[in-house]
């Protein structure tokens, strides 16, 4: 019965000792973390949006959706000749800044009501460019949770 320890107080008997108190410094933020760990890498994410793998995989996601051309004309078969000669600038405006994807296409696409909703198509190549960064950002949110 002598071993009891009576809770002390926190000025005069605790001092230095910082046992059985929360530390006033926190460990980990949930909320900091990815910003910590992504600082200063919008440079990098961009380049990794745009790297040969992953605009692989977003094209082949083009492709598959077999969506119709937009207000350029081209279609994807189209779109992947004048990417072919294109693509070095295309990528260049992308990481400097300059980039500006084309107006949408709209498109009215008739109800069972018989009124119409309109639907906007983009080009095949900001689709593209759409899909690299929904396929990286996904990633980095997936890395993001496995670390959390």
């Amino acid at each position: 019965m002598n071993d009891v320890m009576h809770q002390m107080s926190k000025v005069l008997e605790r001092g230095k000792q910082k046992q059985g108190e929360a530390l006033l410094v926190l460990t980990r933020d949930e909320t900091v973390f990815p910003q910590q760990q992504f600082k200063h890498t919008g440079q990098g994410l961009l380049e990794q949006a745009l790297a040969r793998e992953n605009m692989r995989l977003a094209w082949q996601r083009v492709k598959a959706n077999k969506g119709s051309a937009g207000v350029d004309g081209l279609t994807i078969a189209q779109t992947a000749e004048h990417l072919k000669e294109q693509w070095p600038a295309l990528k260049a405006q992308l990481l400097n800044g300059s980039y500006r994807p084309q107006p949408v296409r709209r498109v009215g696409i008739p109800k069972s009501d018989g009124t119409e909703r309109e639907l906007g198509v983009p080009t095949v190549t900001d689709r593209l460019i759409q899909q690299a960064f929904r396929i990286s950002t996904r990633n980095i949110r997936g890395l993001i949770m496995l670390s959390a």
